[in-house]
């Protein structure tokens, strides 16, 4: 039998401790990267002084985001702790891509409403959600019909950033239109499985625990993509999500619609969704919680939005 590849020993390695499907591609990405940077050479034969070269090469000469660089770190250690099980030394010395803090690009309330506007159907339900709820754009994608509370009026959102769920609000000028959706998803899965389907992915845990769920209508996507695929990983013929370029260009379609100056994406309506709830005057606090801000800091950086940090301090000279 002949021996496996590295990088198919990484992909083997990642879904056995049930990483996501897009950590997957990036840390295999990177890995690869890695390789190709050092000449080809094996990676068991190179040592901490090549992780820093491209790490450094990484922030100098390709000036990437700390995200990015730190994702292309994650990765390589990983490759030497999981699979190739050699220990690193120290990696303290690594040239850092340098940190840019900068102010969050808001629409007010009437650019908001008025991008939805120009929007329609599916795409603008979803883009209202974003905006009514704070989610972030995959953990709308995401959602589940299950996912949806009607009796106590929240969403709640499973493995958001950081593998955390929480509770957000649910706004009630989408109840009606959301329970005409779940209508639509309804109808889907029935002709699924009567075409012999019905089945969605499921997160490892659950599938092995409750092996006849995936095709239980409540786990079905409230978003379902138009068409059954493959699951790349498993060969399992599922209805997926709705790819989330989808929304992306929708919502690109639309911000140009209405000439918006600032660059603008799906995340704008977080950050929007933020700044007119502390405009409003609700607690910082709050406003951690329904975003699903580990640290309020991050949160913090709302209120430099409205000047509400020191720039709100009224001058002694007035």
């Amino acid at each position: 039998m002949p021996e496996k590849k590295l990088l198919d020993l990484v992909r083997e390695s990642l879904r056995l401790k049930h990483y996501s499907i897009r950590t997957e591609d990036a840390y295999v990405n990177w890995i690869k990267r890695y390789i190709i940077f050092q000449n080809k050479t094996h990676p068991s034969k190179l040592s901490e002084k090549h992780i820093r070269e491209f790490l450094s090469y990484l922030a100098i000469k390709k000036k990437v985001a700390p995200s990015t660089q730190n994702q292309a770190f994650n990765a390589i250690i990983y490759l030497y702790k999981n699979v190739l099980k050699i220990e690193l030394g120290e990696l303290d010395d690594i040239e850092r891509a340098k940190q840019q803090k900068k102010i969050p690009v808001v629409f007010s309330p009437a650019e908001a409403k008025s991008v939805l506007a120009n929007m329609s159907g599916v795409n603008k339900l979803m883009a209202s959600l974003l905006y009514g709820t704070g989610m972030r754009l995959m953990e709308c994608i995401r959602l589940r019909v299950k996912d949806v509370d009607f009796s106590n009026n929240r969403i709640i959102v499973r493995d958001g950033k950081g593998n955390k769920d929480r509770v957000t609000i649910l706004p009630e000028t989408l109840i009606d239109i959301l329970k005409l959706q779940i209508k639509r998803v309804k109808i889907i899965h029935e002709q699924d499985l009567l075409d012999g389907f019905g089945s969605v992915y499921l997160p490892y845990a659950i599938e092995r625990k409750y092996p006849s769920a995936e095709k239980s209508f409540g786990w079905q996507y409230l978003f379902p993509a138009s068409k059954n695929s493959k699951d790349p990983r498993t060969g399992k013929i599922h209805r997926h999500h709705i790819n989330e370029s989808v929304l992306q260009k929708a919502v690109k379609s639309a911000i140009q619609k209405i000439k918006f100056k600032q660059p603008a994406s799906c995340h704008t309506f977080r950050h929007s969704f933020a700044t007119h709830l502390l405009a409003n005057g609700y607690d910082i606090r709050t406003i951690q919680e329904l975003l699903g801000h580990e640290n309020v800091k991050t949160t913090m950086i709302y209120t430099h939005v409205l000047n509400k940090g020191g720039l709100a301090v009224r001058s002694p000279l007035d």
